[in-house]
């Protein structure tokens, strides 16, 4: 299926500067945490930040925005015959909460030394699982909720354990009992199954195609392997209480390569079965 070219600023800031169309009827804006679906002729090159960026056969490209990313933003299209033209983007600010979870074990919290080269080791595997950037184009189908349940922490959020300020929360938190089946959000290849990591524990990272991933935290069993192909809504796990936690829930991010994204906005921006009016097709 295809989607959309996201809000879009038009700014004529230089000379070959344009900007993105918007569907007719569409409105939708993009934010820090957004996941940007544009469209280009086929043989055209696109640049995000002076890197090369997968497209499919067909001219799509994906763009990740992290938590923090600057509110401008552009990218720019390149024709056969090394015409460049600059698109700008405007991304709305955001505001993050503050949560505090207390009750966490303190080897949680300030890891003694013995579990550092561990932590070290699994912080590797997974930079590995998420660098890859395949030609898949699973994600363009939208994607499913993966577990009922009530949401117990958001992506952005500013986290203190036990009175202790720690990194920000880049997943969407599901509270549901051990055992519950987790449904893999889309289609894609199982890059990184592991029973026991040290913060994550179970934990989960299946390629969606050109560099976006989900990876599932806290798992209790593992339902697929390295290198299996799932497809859309296929139980792939079961929520666990695993690693860093307080109570059993399922943990979801998804990454753009090692940029984090917001699956509540993955989710609304790629919904399941949803077809635009037209497309936004970028040609200078």
């Amino acid at each position: 299926m295809r989607f959309l070219s996201l809000f879009v600023i038009p700014f004529l800031v230089a000379s070959g500067v344009a900007f993105g169309e918007v569907p007719e009827g569409f409105e939708q804006t993009l934010m820090q945490g957004s996941l940007y679906l544009g469209k280009t002729a086929p043989g055209h090159k696109v640049f995000y930040k002076e890197q090369l960026v997968m497209q499919t056969a067909e001219g799509d490209f994906v763009i990740g925005f992290g938590r923090d990313a600057e509110l401008e933003q552009s990218y720019i299209v390149e024709t056969p015959n090394g015409q460049r033209t600059t698109y700008v983007l405007q991304l709305a600010p955001r505001d993050y909460k503050i949560q505090h979870i207390e009750g966490v074990a303190g080897k949680y919290v300030t890891p003694p030394e013995s579990r550092l080269l561990r932590i070290k080791n699994d912080n590797r595997q997974i930079a590995e699982a998420r660098a890859n950037r395949t030609p898949r184009n699973d994600f363009l189908d939208g994607f499913l909720q993966p577990v009922d349940g009530p949401i117990t922490g958001v992506y952005g959020s500013q986290r203190y354990f036990n009175g202790k300020p720690r990194r920000p929360h880049y997943g969407l938190d599901y509270a549901a009992p051990v055992g519950t089946p987790v449904l893999s959000p889309a289609a894609g290849k199982v890059v990184l199954a592991h029973t026991d990591m040290y913060f994550s524990g179970g934990t989960l990272i299946v390629d969606h195609g050109m560099g976006i991933t989900s990876s599932f935290l806290h798992l209790s069993k593992l339902l697929v392997k390295r290198g299996d192909i799932v497809q859309q809504g296929q139980p792939v796990a079961e929520v666990g209480a695993t690693g860093r936690v307080t109570g059993a829930h399922l943990d979801w991010r998804i990454n753009w390569g090692s940029v984090r994204l917001d699956p509540e906005l993955i989710m609304r921006d790629y919904p399941v079965g949803s077809e635009p009016e037209s497309e936004s097709v970028l040609s200078p």
